[in-house]
């Protein structure tokens, strides 16, 4: 059965996702976007199913906490006006590496004109670069209908797509056709395969591919989604490309009746075979978008004079990876067969003799190791007990002897994610995060936890410096314990602890008591990294 309401285009929106089965909703307020938090925090359904909707820290935190939702299977949400965007941008362009579980929708709204903004930058830009799908809504009704197909594509493809919302929309009112019941929401699963969840170079490079091949086959997609159309019109002197609300502005000058081909664009990548018979059926093609030139760029190319390109897109020079001579050789003689190279390829390395490469380690003696050794010991009564890493040495527990963690996505992310995966109902949930990445990105992430008290055990795996780079100083050195507690962490639940061969047990214990309780724990697990303490002595 299907009602009416009037919505501004944000609660549309926001409706949509109530209605698709959404779980939780992340935000950091800024006009024209903060009336899609708002209203899920004011639905009468997203109250009964308790849906999450409380404000976090920043636009970081926010997108930190929708992926680690969506790593435990339920449909999640991020919101944000377009200069958060900015913020978020570090897991914004890393989720696309690692994929979405259950559905995930990352709301961006632009501001053209500058309404109540610093600056017109077009969020488009970061989903193209990031290479992962934008939904671009050109109407109420489009903005409630794009929230379900968007959890649906996110969930077929596995990524998560962007919806880009525009201030005119988002802030007017229409009519939108919506359903009388909302969607169960998705029961807890996990990613099938999880080592792209572990953004380490090993595991990136296998995965960079395979996200190019799904941004390709979105591509495809984009030839057959109801939201990108074609017109043949009957005056061919021009076709019009239009894009979003651009599209209505079009329609308007004709009371709705375009004369000329017309293609309406609402999801990209851009439909390129749609394009190709808009551009065969006219003279010229007048492109008609709100924001910045994004389509009209991809169209026009900076030799736009009829010259023929060759490079990575057109699979002439690889897309992956760095550029060889060898690479680079192949290509000219492809396209010029009677131009050899003035240079000699390098001949085949004999490997015989040559020792076998080994994965990095955690160094002996670090106490990284011995946190992990406690922690998997803690851990081994749950079934399905998650832990959320983060980036420094001990990223390096992902490996064996200990594959301890489970996601590493960007500076800061373990303790967010973490939350994320609490909220979805996930018990229990780890975070393992070194000393210098905690100040540099993990504080904000604990307020956000603080403040809803959530079930999250977070170990700081404190070795008094930044290892991984080098040994350089850590800005919480000395502090670790009065930050935390400022950022109101329970002084019952917040510990410190020599990690030791000694203390393994004692460590053991402590991870097993704090892992049972019901709000935000803190553990300081500190030993000095091994390599500093040997410089220090010499």
């Amino acid at each position: 059965m299907k009602l009416k309401k009037l919505l501004l285009g944000d609660e549309a929106l926001a409706l949509g996702a109530i209605n698709a089965g959404l779980s939780g909703a992340y935000a950091y307020p800024g006009t024209p976007s903060t009336e899609i938090l708002e209203f899920v925090q004011q639905n009468p359904v997203a109250r009964e199913r308790a849906i999450h909707s409380h404000w976090s820290s920043n636009e970081k935190t926010a997108v930190e906490e929708a992926l680690g939702m969506s790593f435990c299977g339920r449909r999640s949400m991020v919101s944000m006006k377009h200069v958060g965007l900015n913020v978020a941008a570090d897991p914004f362009v890393n989720s696309a590496m690692t994929g979405a579980n259950g559905g995930m929708l990352v709301i961006s709204a632009d501001d053209p004109s500058m309404h109540s903004s610093q600056n017109e930058q077009d969020s488009r830009f970061y989903a193209s670069f990031a290479l992962l799908p934008v939904l671009e809504p050109r109407s109420q009704q489009q903005a409630y209908d794009m929230a379900a197909y968007g959890f649906a594509l996110s969930e077929e493809y596995g990524v998560p797509v962007m919806v880009r919302m525009v201030t005119r929309l988002a802030h007017s009112r229409a009519n939108v056709e919506i359903d009388s019941d909302a969607a169960p929401e998705n029961a807890l699963h996990y990613p099938e395969h999880t080592a792209q969840w572990v953004l380490m170079p090993g595991n990136s490079r296998r995965r960079y591919p395979r996200l190019i091949e799904t941004y390709n086959a979105l591509a495809e997609a984009g030839e057959h989604s109801p939201f990108n159309t074609f017109s043949p019109g009957s005056d061919r002197r021009i076709g019009i490309l239009a894009s979003g609300i651009a599209a209505n502005y079009v329609e308007e000058c004709f009371d709705g009746a375009c004369p000329f081909p017309m293609v309406v664009i609402g999801q990209y990548p851009l439909p390129v075979g749609m394009i190709g018979r808009l551009a065969d059926s006219c003279d010229a093609v007048l492109v008609v978008e709100e924001g910045q030139p994004v389509i009209e760029k991809e169209l026009r190319g900076l030799l736009d004079r009829g010259v023929r390109v060759y490079g990575k897109l057109d699979g002439h020079l690889p897309r992956t990876g760095e550029l060889t001579p060898d690479s680079v050789a192949a290509c000219l003689a492809s396209l010029v067969h009677d131009v050899a190279p003035d240079f000699a390829l390098p001949a085949a390395v004999e490997t015989d003799n040559m020792v076998m490469a080994r994965p990095p380690a955690l160094c002996q003696g670090c106490g990284h190791r011995d946190v992990y050794a406690a922690l998997n010991a803690a851990l081994a009564q749950y079934e399905n007990a998650k832990v959320f890493g983060d980036i420094g040495c001990y990223t390096l527990g992902w490996l064996a002897p200990f594959n301890a963690i489970d996601t590493v996505v960007d500076m800061g992310a373990s303790i967010t994610m973490a939350k994320g995966a609490a909220d979805a109902g996930q018990h229990p949930v780890v975070a393992v995060i070194g000393d210098s990445t905690f100040t540099h990105s993990g504080m904000t992430g604990l307020l956000d936890a603080v403040n809803e008290n959530s079930p999250v055990s977070i170990i700081i795996s404190d070795n008094l410096t930044t290892g991984m780079t080098g040994g350089q100083d850590s800005q919480g050195t000395g502090k670790l314990e009065q930050i935390c507690l400022g950022l109101g962490v329970s002084p019952d639940h917040l510990h410190t602890i020599d990690s030791l061969p000694r203390t393994v047990a004692e460590m053991q214990a402590l991870f097993a008591a704090e892992l049972e309780y019901q709000g935000v724990s803190v553990i300081i697990a500190r030993r000095e990294c091994i390599q500093t303490a040997r410089r220090h002595k010499k």
